[in-house]
């Protein structure tokens, strides 16, 4: 991708936890801690490091900020690597995914700037509608519990399936009170849900995951989130107490410009809604 840094297959290959305690050392600390040089924000490929790198290549320089872009195909070592300091900032990421990552790892991440909405979908190589799957069909939804809350609330709230009253984010299949399919679930890792498309009825995958893959939520999502009160929006986020980093600062202005909004618009074409 344009001028941006990317893991290596090898460092990839090694894990995320190894490379969020290793690989993100002490020599990109600097990152975070002088505010002199680059900005450095881990993101996920797409649609997140298109839009920074859109914002590095046309808006960065006039604003002067360096800004550096790294990107990670995982949803751990952004944050593991914001929390060691081997990166300034990232950008991939909702609330709830946000608040229960801090909770469960006692990291310190805090939200900046709000930018935009992947929209969640199901999707399906096998029929062209939801009403279409079949009793006992196998639905992947992704494995950490955030997301696949999210998956399972799409599901009920598309008539598929009944959750328990009050379940929040924290739901799993055993909260499921009323299946009348008779549905069964995979639970896989986020990016491996497109790819499970062949070898199950149908996939819930995350915005992201699913531009990759060359779906466009829009069009082809048997159902798909609603973007009004949605508290799913991705936003760039810090190490608490580096919100006033004036890099950082910069950086959310330009996230949210006029200029951003129509590069949203234009590129992805309701798949990712800005939010601002």
């Amino acid at each position: 991708m344009r001028n941006t840094a990317k893991l290596s297959t090898a460092v990839l290959a090694a894990g995320v936890l190894t490379f969020g305690l290793s690989a993100c050392g002490s020599s990109g600390s600097d990152s975070a801690s002088d505010t002199s040089g680059p900005l450095v924000v881990a993101a996920s490929p797409t649609p997140h490091a298109e839009i920074l790198n859109y914002v590095k290549e046309n808006l960065a320089k006039k604003a002067g900020l360096d800004l550096e872009v790294k990107e990670f195909t995982d949803y751990v070592t952004p944050n593991t690597a914001t929390e060691d300091g081997s990166v300034g900032a990232n950008y991939f990421q909702n609330q709830p995914y946000l608040d229960d990552f801090n909770k469960k790892r006692g990291t310190h991440i805090v939200p900046v700037v709000t930018v935009h909405l992947e929209p969640l979908g199901l999707y399906s190589h096998k029929v062209k509608s939801a009403d279409a799957l079949k009793s006992g069909a196998t639905i992947a939804v992704p494995n950490d519990s955030v997301n696949e809350a999210r998956a399972l609330k799409l599901l009920a709230a598309n008539g598929l399936i009944t959750l328990k009253d009050g379940v929040g984010n924290e739901a799993t299949p055993s909260d499921i009170t009323k299946n009348p399919k008779k549905l069964k679930f995979k639970e896989l890792e986020a990016a491996q849900t497109p790819r499970s498309l062949d070898d199950v009825d149908a996939a819930v995958v995350n915005g992201n995951y699913a531009i990759e893959a060359d779906l466009k939520p829009a069009s082809d999502a048997l159902v798909l989130e609603s973007a009004k009160n949605n508290p799913y929006g991705n936003f760039l986020a810090v190490k608490d107490g580096n919100e006033d980093d004036p890099r950082v600062k910069k950086l959310a202005k330009l996230l949210t410009s006029p200029e951003v909004k129509k590069f949203i618009q234009d590129k992805y074409a309701g798949s990712v809604i800005a939010s601002f």
